[in-house]
């Protein structure tokens, strides 16, 4: 049975890069970010972004998040995947922990979920998580 963490995510860094921008049609933008988790999940995390930016305040986004320290009473460090979209000033998404990414006692980490935030502010999260059979560092 998954174990469900709860944290709220505080962005410390947020550089956008556009890399691509056609005279038609949507930007391309590489977006690097530098957040802490505090919750269920205690922990520092790294991230860059990919992101189509549509009409005016709308975008979609795909990433990977190397997230250091706690998820519950184990540490190590995981990689999340994620995608989302921007909608008006709301930021949401879906996220997964890439399997076999989970170091030290976070090896053999699996699990899901998501994210709320307005722009500007700090992000609800979910990850409802289990240990892959073999993988009781615990």
């Amino acid at each position: 049975m998954p174990e469900h963490a709860t944290a709220r995510i505080t962005v410390h860094t947020y550089e956008p890069v556009p890399y691509d921008e056609p005279s038609a049609g949507p930007a391309l933008v590489r977006i690097h970010v530098v957040e802490r988790f505090d919750g269920d999940i205690e922990a520092d995390g790294v991230a860059e972004f990919l992101q189509v930016s549509g009409a005016v305040d709308s975008a979609s986004f795909v990433g990977v998040e190397r997230v250091s320290g706690r998820v519950g009473d184990r540490s190590g460090t995981f990689v999340l995947q994620d995608v989302g979209t921007l909608d008006g000033t709301t930021v949401s998404g879906t996220w997964f922990v890439v399997p076999g990414s989970g170091t030290g006692e976070l090896e053999g980490l699996r699990g899901e979920g998501g994210f709320t935030a307005q722009l500007g502010a700090g992000a609800d999260v979910t990850l409802d998580y289990w240990f892959e059979r073999g993988a009781d560092a615990g």
